[in-house]
């Protein structure tokens, strides 16, 4: 009898079981493909429309510019414990002049994110001044702290 039951949960098991990789897809599907169909000058934004979609965002500072992302990303081996790994990451950047022409357009893949150098410069405040805000919750500190005003006249003196 243990042995049926033994074979009975095997056969449920491991038919379910599978070795390829489950990849969760987000964005265009195969938009480096999709990408090669544009041209430069004769692709309006309705053909875009039409072969991409709806853009998956557009440029907060310039309108006509249209950001289609691809994103493609799986469960690594089991020794890294299910740690997500990425397989495909592809942005692509089309601009549109005035009349809805594609003036240029840029694809960038997974590689040459890794390329990206970013600066090491500190920004600092162009003013020495203290702020506004700084002032004002300066001296609401100071009321807290001392209330009646006994400290500030000590001072003062």
């Amino acid at each position: 009898m243990k042995n049926y039951l033994f074979l009975l949960i095997i056969f449920l098991f491991i038919p379910n079981c599978t070795l390829n990789k489950v990849v969760k897809h987000h964005g265009v599907h195969f938009l480096e493909k999709k990408y090669n169909k544009i041209s430069n000058k004769s692709t309006n934004k309705n053909d875009i429309i039409q072969l991409l979609g709806p853009p998956s965002t557009n440029s907060n500072f310039n309108k006509n510019l249209w950001i289609y992302i691809e994103r493609g990303t799986s469960s690594s081996k089991v020794s890294k414990l299910g740690k997500k790994e990425l397989l495909t990451s592809t942005i692509v950047l089309l601009e549109f002049d005035n009349r809805g022409l594609l003036k240029d357009k840029t694809l960038v893949t997974k590689s040459d994110l890794n390329n990206i150098d970013f600066t090491n410069q500190i920004t600092t405040l162009s003013s020495n001044e203290q702020s506004t805000l700084y002032n004002m919750l300066s001296g609401m500190r100071d009321r807290i702290n001392d209330p009646l005003g006994k400290k500030r006249k000590r001072v003062e003196d």
